[in-house]
This record gives C-alpha cells, structure tokens and sequence, in this order.
C-alpha cells in the first residue's frame, strides 16, 4: 500500500499498566515522514484487568488462550468506541502492539495477548499487529522497536529516551541505530506507589521526601543486566525475578525511602548512557515525574526536552501507528543493530476484516 499520505490509530499498552492508548495520527511523506496526531485517548483498566494481566505470565496455556480472546474483544470494544466518539472515517488501518505478557528472547518467546485476527472482523478495518514475533524467530530481542520511528520521525534530536515501564534509549552512532532497554521504571515506581493507594507516585513526591538506602542502592546497582552489552530488553518477568525479591529483602525500610533510592538508581543508569552537549527527546509516563526530571537535569550533561503533551504520552502509539504503514508498504521497520535480529526485515501480521489477502 504506496501512498502520500495515511490516516491510521496506533494502539499500546505498556508494561506499567496505565491503560489502553489509542491515537489517530495522519502521516504523510514528502521526502521525509511527518505526522499530526489528530486525536489520543487513554482508556484505564479496571482493577479485574490489572490483576489478570499482572498475573498472567504465571498461567497456564490454557489460561492465556482464553484471556487472549478476552483481551482482543476488550481491545475490539475500546478501538470501536474512539472510532465512534472521533466520528472517524476512512482509516487505511489500525496498527495494535497488543499487551506483553511473556517476554523472554533467550529463550525464543515473546508473546503479546490481543493479536489475533478477530479484532480485524470486529473492527471491520484492515489490523496490523504482532510486531515482535518474527524479530525473535530471526534470532532477536523482539525490542525496543521504536527506534525506527524515533530515526524518521524525530531526526532532529540526538537521542530519545522513552521513560514508560521500562526506560530505553536510541541513538544513532557509525551510522547505524542503537537502541536498547536501561532499567525498570514505572513498573517498579507504580508497584511502590500502590502501597499507598495511588496509582503512581505524582509529580515524584514521594520519592522527593525520602532519604538514600544505601545497601538497596549498592545492590541495584550490581545486578547482572546493567553490565551485558547491548542488543539487550527486559520484560515483566525480570522484574518480578531481580527487583522485587530486593524489595522485599528492604521492606523494613519506609516506603518514602525505596522510591526515593530507586528514583536515583533510574538517574544513574539513564545518565551513564548520554554524553555531553546530546540533545534528548523525553516522553513516556515518566515525563511527568517532575522530581526524576529534575535529578536527570542535574546529574547529567546531556540537554534533556520534552515535548508537547500529546507526544509524551502517546508517543509509542503514534510509533506503533508509523510500523505499522511501513509494514504496509513492505519496508522495514526492525532494524537488526537494534534488537540483534539476523537481518532488517519488515516485522508485523497483517489481517484483513473479511479474508486473508
């Protein structure tokens, strides 16, 4: 599908189970991309929902067989009623990331519930999905797959830092992309944070009020991920393996005190990662931390912008969108510097609403 111009939504979920975002975007080429987002809804899970998909990668086969048709028809239900409420019409497609749920490429698995072939028949629209399947069967990490939007669609920075669940970076460097994950953030700031009741901790707050844990520090800062070179993802699993056992390990510590230690132990392994005088995009939920951001400005050297609200928080939704025209029109759009793939390829299952074309 070669065209000028496209009218597509791109819908995510991410690891720190915010919701469901959904952003109709127009992007357009004429010599390099450009896009407008036309309209960006979050849609909150409930808390059956956050509970089953938290747990899920404890379940049984048979379990994620029936949560992954449930999910869809959420998914379904969700994009349907944006569709509606936008009056949007004419959509060349709808390109779904889906929800991780197992994330392992050492071992040959990636797996995100929501891609299957029911949501093109519900939706009656063309669905681009599952886009980190057949990056992991050619030998990569399935991740981070947002560099090749962060390439073309945000050149004009040196670097982008997404802060969501997991914090990753890209940049270009000998002329090809790196990208790869950092650390665990809201998916550990958001766990600490609901301990109290809230859903994260606003504005960095919490954290701000809290003095160092020294020992948690140390140990933070030791485990194994921080020294592997990149290509290099992380996944749920990992931090129910690595980071909560530690948490556990200090829970005779105040509340105040573990995500004020783990603020600075996300500052330290971002900063590690920039140079001097770089000039960075900065989007996701983490964004919003007004205390992180503050500490990442001055602890580091690098030149940190955020961006209009919009992009921060629907960023990897309008990516997720642009993989998907890409996909469409058979270029590629994982890049094998990144996730460590055998070559670039063009990565994502399309479904039609009435037949296989």
């Amino acid at each position: 599908m070669i065209k000028s111009s496209y009218s597509v939504l791109g819908v995510m979920s991410g690891t720190s189970l915010d919701g469901i975002d959904v952003a109709h975007i127009h992007f357009s080429k004429e010599g390099q991309w450009n896009f407008s987002i036309q309209a960006a809804q979050t849609f909150p899970y409930t808390s059956e929902w956050k509970d089953v998909l938290s747990s899920l990668h404890l379940a049984s086969e048979k379990e994620l067989d029936i949560q992954n048709i449930r999910y869809t028809a959420l998914l379904g239900q969700t994009i349907l009623g944006f569709i509606q409420s936008h009056e949007i019409s004419n959509l060349d497609a709808v390109c779904s990331h889906g929800h991780t749920i197992l994330h392992e490429p050492n071992r040959g698995v990636t797996l995100q519930i929501g891609n299957l072939k029911d949501l093109a028949t519900h939706l009656n629209q063309v669905v681009v999905c599952d886009f980190r399947s057949q990056d992991v069967a050619m030998g990569g990490q399935g991740a981070p797959l947002v560099p090749i939007g962060d390439t073309l669609l945000f050149s004009e920075y040196d670097a982008c830092l997404n802060l969501g669940g997991f914090a990753n970076a890209s940049y270009s460097q000998n002329e090809k992309v790196i990208a790869y994950d950092l650390c665990a953030v809201n998916t550990v700031l958001n766990f600490l944070a609901e301990k109290r009741g809230l859903p994260y901790d606003n504005k960095g707050q919490i954290a701000q009020s809290g003095t160092l844990v020294s020992e948690f520090y140390s140990d933070l800062e030791a485990l194994n991920f921080y020294k592997k070179a990149s290509p290099k993802s992380l996944g749920i699993e990992w931090v129910h393996a690595t980071i909560y056992p530690l948490l556990d390990k200090y829970k005779q510590h105040s509340l105040e005190n573990l995500i004020h230690t783990y603020t600075f132990h996300v500052i330290e392994e971002i900063g590690r990662n920039f140079t001097a005088g770089q000039s960075v995009l900065v989007t996701g939920g983490g964004a919003k931390n007004t205390y992180l951001i503050q500490l990442l400005q001055d602890q580091c050297n690098a030149f940190f912008h955020i961006p209009e609200e919009r992009v921060v928080d629907f960023k990897e939704a309008l990516v997720f969108g642009f993989l998907g025209i890409l996909r469409l029109r058979h270029e590629v759009n994982c890049l094998a510097s990144v996730t460590g793939a055998s070559k670039n390829h063009s990565s994502g299952i399309i479904f039609y609403p009435r037949n296989d074309r």
